[in-house]
């Protein structure tokens, strides 16, 4: 056996009365999370932000190689500059690209092609996913389960925002070859999803939509009754 370090496994056991209550308190808070897309524009503490990253680069990946990057932008013109390049591709998507069948499952969202909220929300985090590495001497090295490892550190992120108290949206406006561009991001590196983040604004209201419930999504292991 390889003799590589480890350390302590750092958490201590707790009563089973106290995982319970802190997995029903972690459930009703991620309950409150809504997708949101009418945002105020009142700036949000850098800190919370921040601790949200390191939330999110806390995240488990293949081989621990950590495939993922996170751009902060705050600049209104370089908000400015990706609303206008999304909103050329989300067009082409909703006038033609998008088959009939997906328009028709976006209908209950009220969505369109106009994507204001990427001027609006104070702040857009772009995660980026490493498609491979780079050494210091510029060859590639090969990542593994890269979309599965930044899909966990995304669903870290948000969860994290969500606890803060803060609303975000998930954006994906395919494709998104000009977020790499607009924010000089190197060759190895894809747009994988553009998330603003904020406070919702005064009034503002979502879609009303209906989660699966438990039964619907567990399979097997049925909960004993009484």
């Amino acid at each position: 056996m390889n003799d590589f370090p480890t350390i302590s496994y750092q958490r201590q056991r707790q009563p089973d009365e106290e995982i319970v209550a802190a997995a029903r308190a972690f459930r009703d808070t991620l309950r409150l999370r809504r997708t949101v897309r009418d945002f105020s524009s009142e700036p949000v503490p850098d800190e919370v932000i921040e601790l949200a990253l390191e939330s999110a680069a806390s995240a488990p990946s293949g081989a621990n190689q950590q495939p993922w990057k996170f751009v902060v932008v705050k600049d209104q013109a370089l908000k400015q500059q990706i609303r206008i390049a999304a909103e050329k591709e989300e067009y082409e998507n909703y006038n033609g690209r998008m088959p009939e069948e997906w328009l028709r499952v976006l209908a209950p969202l009220q969505t369109d092609w106009r994507k204001e909220f990427l001027e609006i929300a104070p702040v857009l985090i772009v995660v980026f996913k490493e498609e491979y590495g780079l050494d210091p001497d510029g060859s590639r090295v090969t990542h593994y389960y890269v979309n599965e490892s930044v899909g966990i550190a995304c669903g870290f992120l948000l969860a994290a925002l969500n606890a803060a108290g803060l609303a975000t949206l998930t954006h994906t406006p395919s494709p998104m070859g000009f977020l790499r561009e607009l924010l000089n991001r190197p060759r190895n590196e894809k747009a994988y999803l553009l998330v603003p983040v904020g406070y919702p604004a005064k009034g503002c209201r979502v879609p009303d939509l209906v989660k699966k419930s438990l039964d619907d999504v567990r399979i097997g292991w049925p909960r004993e009754n009484g």
